[in-house]
């Protein structure tokens, strides 16, 4: 309903943070607009300035500074009361799908495909790919495990690479959009779903894999869609590839109707209950209402770390500076770790969240939906779920996609509430009333792929060689217009021809992890003199920025 509360809040935005937004344009620094060191949220994360390395040689690499492995071979990663009492190998022992184990592995060896149900925190994503390994799977090729965003690839390929005991990137490797932690001893990989997708354009049976799993397919990205149809077919040509789906949500059937009733498997849970408390009244300022209640819950005295939702980047800065600069307003406030994650944070710095922090000292994580399956931080008691996140959506006043803030749905606000029983019993507040829960959240999320421009969807599929795309099999096909439109769109750029065909062209633009418009302009700009303006162009011209 677009006249909601919730709806209309979405549309208007975050009084405090648009406040925030002008502020910060006028102090706008002239130089090294990038860095976090020295700004507000660096200061409030501890990011001390380094000195100007504009004098390094050209080995100098800021990818190479900021890699995710390099900075997690510190050994100061958070520990829960759990995790001191118990070593790897009990902990491992004591999640819930070390039960089943033996029921997993035969109904997998029965089956090319199987469909896994299980809660956050039940084990699937570090253990499965562990009991394939134990299981002689790695004798016949690599097992592959996709994840829908980089920085759980990459923080479960530390958890396992420890639990096995070996080197991170050796036996047990990560690769995301620009970093690619493996060798050629790797035997389990983690990866973002957009590297399988470019993986099959090289070698479109994936022969290499003995084994994929889709991890957290209940998010339905735009990936995971167009995956979900490639490695059907792949399944269908391969007997010898198993095939794992796993999601965080009971409705499975879906899934398993999608692959041709494969069977489904349920792992039992091991979560504590947690008390959800919503809004007496909506709330017009979801940022104000999060952090009053952060502080709210700091200084009631009870242990515990809190974790708050907030659909985007500049919505958890100013999140993060509000809560400290009212908690420096205190006498004798007790201190408070605040942390935010957001997928442009550089991967040294999303690492944060992971560290100890001092004895004594309680943390804030200040999330988007990253948090919701995909990571796991130990030690969080309390949720604020702000009931917002961004989506990306198809917006025809500039041919592209945007991102835009929308209520999240039911399944969302669950997934949220249950974070804050892992490790104990907990409590989450709801910053929206019961009634905003039933009336004006959709019980599931659309899924990306019948809310966005398809233009890249179909010239990825054009390459991979599927000529009628009507008849490609989607899990939830998209309207036919938007099929239709893309190919228009296409035609228009010169990547397909009169008869629907990929051009030269069209094939060099599937190189680039662009929209199709931005993959010319590239392309073209080579042969026009001007590559360094038109990359600057590209690179504002992406919402999301240069992280995947």
């Amino acid at each position: 309903d677009a006249t909601s509360d919730m709806a209309v809040v979405s549309r208007k935005g975050c009084a405090v943070v648009r406040v925030h937004r002008e502020n910060k344009e006028k102090k706008k620094a002239q130089k090294k607009e990038w860095e976090l060191a020295g700004t507000n949220i660096g200061n409030i994360m501890g990011i001390e300035k380094k000195e100007d390395d504009d004098d390094k040689g050209d080995d100098s690499s800021f990818k190479d500074d900021h890699k995710f492995a390099e900075v997690m071979q510190e050994k100061n990663e958070a520990v829960s009361e759990f995790a001191t009492k118990h070593t790897l190998k009990q902990q491992r022992q004591l999640l819930p799908i070390y039960a089943v184990r033996n029921q997993l592995l035969t109904i997998i060896r029965d089956n090319n495909v199987i469909i896994i149900v299980g809660e956050t925190g039940s084990g699937k994503t570090t253990q499965l790919t562990q009991y394939l390994h134990e299981d002689g799977y790695t004798d016949l090729g690599m097992i592959g495990c996709t994840q829908p965003r980089r920085v759980a690839a990459m923080s479960v390929a530390k958890r396992v690479s420890e639990e096995m005991d070996v080197k991170l990137g050796e036996e047990v490797g990560y690769a995301i959009r620009f970093e690619d932690c493996t060798s050629k001893k790797t035997m389990i990989k983690y990866m973002t779903d957009g590297i399988l997708l470019r993986e099959s354009l090289r070698e479109s049976d994936l022969d290499h894999y003995s084994a994929i799993i889709m991890d957290e397919a209940h998010e339905r990205s735009l990936n995971t869609d167009v995956l979900f149809g490639l490695l059907r077919n792949v399944v269908a040509r391969r007997h010898d590839l198993k095939l794992i789906v796993t999601s965080a949500t009971m409705d499975a059937s879906k899934f398993s109707m999608f692959f041709g009733n494969v069977p489904t498997f349920t792992i039992p849970g091991r979560t504590f209950p947690v008390d959800v408390l919503y809004a007496k009244n909506p709330q017009e300022d979801y940022v104000d209402a999060a952090v009053k209640q952060a502080l709210q819950v700091h200084l009631g005295g009870l242990p515990g770390d809190i974790l708050i939702f907030m659909p985007g980047q500049e919505d958890i800065e100013v999140t993060c500076e509000l809560v400290a600069e009212r908690l420096g307003e205190l006498d004798d406030a007790p201190v408070l770790a605040i942390l935010p994650i957001y997928s442009q944070l550089p991967s040294d710095l999303q690492a944060k969240i992971f560290q100890k922090a001092p004895d004594g000292v309680r943390k804030c994580v200040v999330a988007t939906n990253i948090a919701e399956t995909s990571l796991t931080v130990d030690g969080i008691m309390f949720v604020i779920d702000s009931g917002y996140c961004k989506l990306k959506v198809y917006n025809p006043k500039i041919g592209m996609d945007a991102l835009q803030i929308f209520p999240i749905s039911q399944a969302n606000a669950n997934q949220r509430s249950g974070r804050a029983g892992r490790t104990g019993p907990g409590q989450a507040y709801r910053l929206y009333t019961q009634r905003q829960y039933k009336d004006e959240l959709l019980v599931t999320t659309v899924p990306e792929i019948q809310r966005t421009n398809l233009a890249n969807v179909v010239l990825l599929l054009k390459s991979l060689g599927v000529q009628d795309l009507l008849q490609f099999h989607f899990m939830d096909p998209p309207p036919e217009d938007n099929i239709l439109n893309s190919m228009y769109q296409l035609w228009i750029l010169g990547a397909l021809d009169n008869t629907g065909t990929l051009t030269p062209l069209g094939r060099n633009m599937v190189e680039f992890p662009l929209d199709p418009a931005l993959s010319k302009l590239l392309i073209v700009s080579v042969d026009m003199g001007c590559s360094a303006d038109c990359l600057v162009s590209a690179y504002l011209k992406v919402s999301h920025g240069c992280y995947p």
